[in-house]
């Protein structure tokens, strides 16, 4: 049987004092002020074996409770998460299932309206399906993505994933960014273990020694409170405020990202991703509804002024869109609904701290052009519930540090392979007068139109079917000297030598800077750093 000394709470301004008696009892409730979110009531099935020590499991169902952090086992939560999006709300589903109390502050809970976000690799659903997450596509016209078609220069070829060692229902999938948010919202907060409130976390909270033990923030009506948790994790997003505080940012914007939605219209291949080599660099279209394709024109360099942005799309990019799609993306623009954002990369370069960790955009960016920002957040909660599991008591917040230095190796083959496999991409697919960076861009074209293993094998790096950065490098330089291959037969001349010795060299440019910034040792080599001992079990 378990007791508790007396201790008192303060809930909504009233003392709710619990003695040992009262536990003991048959029968324990108080109710709550139905204005907040998700408040449960407290009843004697909590009070079990299996919870974690009975006042802190008071505590934290007690939404409004308070509690000094400097004690030990007392806290509002578990976990305080920051942000609501899709890694804010799968991380809090995951860790209430696994029994964690946790908190979550979202700035803005209404359904969230962004051009990104929008595209869901295989491997992303794969992940969803492992944590249970696989029905939040469901009831949203997700629209099914069995592969891309890549055009250039009135050329086209097919690249259909490799799901063939797959269940049926495997595939990438298109939606709107904010339904399947919501979605996933609905799933985490309709959890016994989860509190999701709307608020503005201002900064976190620091101990003596750096150990972040909460986070100050402001509720919608203006009012600021503490919340205390032993292990806060920040995933507020590409325009993130609090990652300064928990790494090394260095955010790259190397494009802006205009985005249309063209209504009503077919796509030349229906349930494929559609990428058109164009110049100066490439346009996406996928399928986001029924009725809905979504459009991303890439613009490197200087930003376009929005005043000028219609006449830049109809005079630049209109006439290199496949015929079937023209008339619909000119009145796209007609009717004005034109977004543009910043297309920005970042490495991940955390300082381990204590009591905090980030994670999604707010942590590791890519260039949206491969769709494979959710499928490594997916994946990386998958490695850190499994790192958390065995865990049962949080608050020891050095020990916990060390244990999480493996979370930054063992999510490096997925989030590794998708990073450089994005960011070299986009470069080689960007036009360029430079020949030997036209002879690499059309090598690759002409490699992925092979088929087979030279399409399949690319496509599963993509896709998060084959998170192996090895693979990786094996392709990108097979394409490299695929081209060299094609400039020296039949005959080579001084000349053509001289191209293909550029392309190698244009090719050793684009990947290896990618490479050094995700960190050489830890893609290649992870034994050989001693963090990677520290989770044996999770391998």
């Amino acid at each position: 049987m378990l007791s508790l000394s007396s201790h008192s709470l303060a809930y909504n301004k009233t003392t709710v004092t619990i003695s040992e008696s009262t536990c003991h009892s048959s029968f324990f409730k108080f109710s709550y002020n139905k204005s907040h979110y998700h408040t449960p009531l407290l009843t004697s099935n909590h009070f079990s074996a299996a919870s974690p020590p009975l006042l802190r499991t008071a505590t934290a169902l007690c939404c409004n409770a308070t509690a000094d952090p400097y004690l030990g086992s007392s806290s509002d939560a578990d976990v305080i998460i920051v942000g609501a999006g899709v890694a804010g709300s799968a991380l809090a589903y995951t860790l209430a299932k696994d029994g964690r109390h946790v908190h979550v502050i979202e700035r803005n809970l209404r359904e969230p309206d962004r051009i990104v976000g929008e595209l869901l690799q295989p491997g992303g659903y794969l992940k969803l399906i492992e944590l249970g997450l696989e029905d939040c596509v469901e009831q949203i016209d997700a629209q099914r993505v069995l592969g891309y078609v890549l055009f250039k220069d009135g050329k086209k070829t097919k690249l259909p994933y490799p799901l063939e060692k797959f269940r049926a229902d495997v595939a990438g999938r298109c939606f709107h960014n904010g339904r399947f948010i919501q979605r996933m919202r609905e799933k985490a907060a309709a959890l016994h273990h989860v509190r999701m409130e709307q608020g503005t976390v201002i900064s976190l909270l620091e101990q003596d020694n750096r150990t972040i033990v909460g986070v100050l923030y402001k509720t919608k009506d203006g009012q600021e409170h503490k919340a205390y948790a032993p292990l806060t994790i920040v995933c507020d997003g590409c325009f993130s405020k609090l990652r300064r505080s928990l790494c090394y940012p260095k955010v790259e914007v190397t494009s802006s990202c205009v985005g249309l939605v063209l209504e009503n219209c077919q796509l030349p291949f229906e349930n494929y991703g559609h990428v058109i080599l164009a110049d100066p660099s490439p346009i996406l279209f996928y399928r986001i509804s029924s009725t809905e394709v979504r459009c991303l024109v890439d613009i490197p360099g200087q930003r376009v002024g929005k005043a000028g942005m219609a006449n830049y799309l109809k005079a630049m990019v209109a006439s290199q869109i496949p015929p079937e799609l023209h008339d619909a993306f000119i009145s796209a623009i007609d009717h004005g609904k034109i977004r543009t954002m910043p297309n920005s990369s970042m490495p991940a370069d955390p300082y381990p701290t204590p009591g905090a960790l980030l994670m999604g955009d707010a942590f590791n960016m890519r260039h949206p052009l491969t769709g494979g920002g959710m499928t490594v957040a997916l994946s990386d909660i998958v490695v850190l519930r499994n790192l958390l599991k065995p865990i049962c008591d949080l608050n020891d917040a050095t020990s916990l540090c060390i244990h999480l230095e493996s979370f930054y190796l063992l999510r490096k083959p997925m989030a590794s392979t998708i990073n450089t496999l994005a960011g070299a991409l986009y470069k080689v697919f960007l036009a360029s007068p430079n020949e030997p960076r036209k002879e690499l861009r059309q090598a690759c074209f002409d490699y992925l139109s092979l088929g087979h293993y030279f399409s399949s094998g690319p496509i599963a790096l993509l896709s998060g079917l084959n998170p192996c950065p090895l693979s990786l490098i094996h392709h990108f330089f097979a394409v490299a000297f695929y081209g060299v291959g094609r400039l020296l037969l039949p005959f080579p001349s001084f000349e053509r030598i001289g191209i293909g010795a550029r392309i190698v060299l244009c090719a050793v440019g684009i990947i290896f800077p990618i490479i050094k910034a995700e960190g050489l040792r830890q893609m290649f080599f992870p034994t050989s750093i001693p963090a990677f001992y520290r989770a044996p079990a999770y391998r």
